[in-house]
């Protein structure tokens, strides 16, 4: 098994899979391999340490340092599934379910779908809180 680190054109940094590294250069041909941040195909492969098992070992410890671009990438994909998990999808509805969860019409709860840029305007010119929140295509499916 192959563990491959590659990187889209848009910096995002990922691992994959591959039985070997001529099944990468064949699923990279055929589009098959894709950014799970944004989605994009067009993927190149990173230079990637060997990995040695060295028994007897000893690692000194090392100081908190900073999260690394992969880390927080990773925070923010467990950010998005959980507000995914906690709020309902309203799909094209969602200026109309918003405003009657503000003016009382609608029970009170956590919502997402997809509005225009105007009425998303319009929303929070009535008061009405509105976030932009873009999902990347790999959430937007369910999850194995």
């Amino acid at each position: 098994m192959k563990v491959l680190d590659l990187q889209c054109p848009h910096d995002h940094r990922f691992e994959g899979w591959f039985a070997s590294a001529d099944d990468f250069e064949s699923q990279l041909s055929r589009k098959l391999v894709e950014c799970p941040i944004c989605g994009a195909t067009e993927v190149s492969r990173l230079p990637s340490a060997p990995r040695l098992n060295l028994s007897g070992a000893t690692s000194a410890s090392k100081p908190q340092a900073a999260p690394n671009a992969g880390e927080l990438q990773a925070q923010v994909m467990r950010m998005l599934r959980e507000v995914l998990e906690k709020t309902e999808n309203v799909g094209d509805r969602f200026a109309e379910e918003a405003r009657r969860i503000h003016y009382n019409e609608a029970p009170a709860r956590s919502i997402r779908g997809v509005t225009t840029p105007e009425d998303a305007r319009a929303l929070v010119e009535e008061g009405i809180d509105v976030m932009p929140l873009p999902v990347p295509a790999a959430l937007k499916e369910p999850l194995q």
